[in-house]
């Protein structure tokens, strides 16, 4: 099997290239990233103007200065599992690895972002950095070939079923079974899923979220194959597995998507059918993104601490690096985020 990535190496990004993204002037950019709190913008465009920032990539002059005078730094490579246009369309991973580039700013490291395409990674610069951050998915092929050229590794947002490495992340099981408990509560009867299957590790098997969905559903007497619907991991997918599910002759009175990408696809089309959320039918997912916030009506969610995930996966690894021998697992908890798109708990 092939695994890819690519080294970043976008030029600097300017403000008036964010400003012309969100629609703003070049000043409005420039006082939102310095913190300007007497501005007068509505909190959706300062959320978009720094989201923006963050998915290109924006750094202050400063910062670039800094870089440039501190290039004997150490060195951490982030390996996304993810390509680079992939990463900007997901704002959880966007999340992650400003938590990831946050620490190291803090520890004075500097990050060596690696992206998903066509070739392994050149295994000179695996061994000269301080040590590998992985981030998604990566098969157990991917982490041997990886682990030969710098044994210092730790997995954010994943883990395999070997206790030897280090891993920060969410224990998506237990967060699955806490939002189908809460709906249950809630007198939710017939709950539909829609997710996907992995790609990147085994095409057949599906995603943690859909399992635990199926365990749950089966050890609580509600499983009916025909709730659980399997697509990919867009709001494309999400659009259509809805229709599919509200087209059943006993069509769902709640439906969870896998993440909050998906939960946009869900809502479109449950607007084309003129049905309302969540008299209706609700709608709840996982990630707590932005958007969630912003939907109509605002979309319950489990929130899944991304920036978290990438600042604890720095500090486990510079604690391998200062000598720690005994491996440590962290995982950090998720909450439920209540709002329009349910019924209050």
């Amino acid at each position: 099997m092939n695994t890819p990535f690519e080294r970043s190496g976008k030029p600097s990004v300017t403000l008036k290239e964010i400003a012309k993204k969100v629609g703003v002037s070049v000043a409005t950019v420039s006082r939102v990233l310095n913190f300007d709190m007497t501005l007068s913008v509505t909190d959706a465009t300062r959320q978009s103007i720094i989201e923006t920032a963050a998915a290109l990539n924006y750094e202050p002059p400063r910062q670039r200065r800094r870089k440039t005078a501190q290039a004997a730094l150490s060195k951490v490579a982030l390996l996304h599992f993810l390509r680079p246009e992939e990463e900007l369309i997901d704002p959880y991973y966007v999340s992650l690895r400003l938590g990831i580039e946050r620490r190291c700013a803090e520890l004075q490291l500097e990050p060596l972002k690696l992206y998903n395409t066509n070739g392994y990674p050149d295994p000179k610069l695996l061994k000269e950095v301080a040590g590998l951050i992985l981030i998604g998915a990566h098969s157990a092929e991917e982490v041997a070939w990886i682990g030969a050229q710098n044994s210092n590794i730790v997995f954010a947002d994943f883990s395999l079923k070997d206790d030897s490495i280090d891993a920060v992340e969410s224990d998506l099981t237990i967060a699955t079974h806490k939002l189908l408990s809460a709906l249950a509560g809630l007198g939710y009867g017939r709950i539909a899923f829609a997710g996907w299957r992995h790609h990147r590790l085994d095409s057949r098997e599906l995603e943690t979220r859909c399992l635990a969905y199926q365990d749950w559903m089966t050890r609580n007497a509600r499983f009916d194959p025909d709730l659980l619907a399997i697509g990919e991991n867009t709001a494309e997918s999400g659009h259509a597995l809805t229709r599919q599910l509200l087209a059943l002759p006993e069509p769902p009175d709640a439906i969870v998507t896998a993440n909050d990408n998906m939960a946009v696809g869900a809502y479109r089309a449950i607007h084309e059918l003129k049905l309302t959320i969540p008299d209706e039918v609700a709608v709840a997912s996982f990630n707590d993104i932005s958007t969630a916030r912003f939907l109509n009506p605002p979309l319950t969610t489990v929130h899944l601490p991304a920036e978290q995930i990438g600042e604890n996966a720095v500090t486990l690894l510079m604690e391998r690096k200062a000598g720690r021998v005994l491996a440590k697992h962290i995982t950090l908890e998720s909450k439920i985020v209540w709002r329009g798109s349910t019924r209050r708990a």
